[in-house]
């Protein structure tokens, strides 16, 4: 049998992250109700995946779930702690290491890196969600986890291995979100990404030359927008370099 909430149970947390943690069966006495916290979440991440954040709020959710707002209210106080919610929802548990055993730190921690940017890739709406404070949440912090845990034998300290982790999360989401940016301003267009990319490098040819912008006139004559580089180069470059520091941090250990 559920046991009732006892309270203020001492963690500092709101009543719903209790509850996400396992700390709170429910939300108050009385007769086990129908609504879930589980359900209210995942009618907020349906709702963010098919129309976008900016369509989630306590009433619509309310509505999509056939109930009324104020029930939503014994699940969750207030529109921000359900973007955590639905955020943690969103990224999910990371997925097991594909590295065989005995791979090193730098092949643990690259393909931490990839993993969590295609979750984000696969739900942009989370990159729409402001940043309020240090992750909290259940599945936030497995991420965590895992990528500490890839630094585990590296003989870094333990604040340099989370500024890494920092580090490298900044690095995957600032790419996710300007490759998120670009999607929605092609679709805003009704353009392709082709068609969107062959504009702008026509605008480009057009407002530089080799005596104005020399260096850019280099590049456009390149292939590098163009050419036959590999998928994701840009990204693949950034980690690759920041992991190439870290190698040389971790040697001179």
């Amino acid at each position: 049998m559920a046991k009732e909430p006892a309270g203020d149970t001492g963690t500092g947390l709101p009543a719903s992250l209790e509850m996400a943690w396992g700390l709170r069966e429910r939300p108050g006495k009385g007769p086990r109700p129908t609504l879930t916290l589980t359900r209210i979440v995942d009618a907020a991440v349906a709702l963010a995946a098919q129309e976008g954040i900016d369509a989630v709020s306590m009433g619509r959710v309310a509505k999509e779930l056939g109930v009324s707002t104020m029930s939503l209210y014994r699940y969750v106080t207030a529109k921000e702690e359900l973007y955590i919610l639905m955020s943690d929802a969103g990224v999910g548990l990371p997925p097991d290491p594909l590295a065989g055993e005995g791979a090193d730190w730098r092949e643990l921690l690259s393909e931490w890196a990839y993993a969590q940017r295609a979750v984000l890739m696969a739900n942009t709406w989370i990159l729409r969600i402001p940043i309020t404070g240090a992750p909290v949440s259940p599945n936030q912090l497995a991420w965590m986890e895992r990528g500490l845990a890839a630094l585990a034998d590296t003989g870094l300290d333990e604040g340099e291995k989370i500024s890494t982790i920092i580090l490298i999360g900044g690095l995957v989401r600032n790419e996710a979100v300007m490759a998120a940016d670009m999607m929605d301003a092609m679709r805003k267009s009704g353009g392709s990404p082709d068609v969107a990319m062959s504009q702008y490098l026509r605008t480009l040819r057009l407002m530089t030359g080799p005596d104005s912008h020399p260096a850019v006139t280099r590049l456009l004559d390149s292939d590098a927008f163009t050419g036959s580089g590999e998928p994701d180069f840009q990204f693949a470059f950034g980690l690759g370099r920041v992991l190439d520091g870290l190698a040389d941090l971790i040697s001179s250990r």
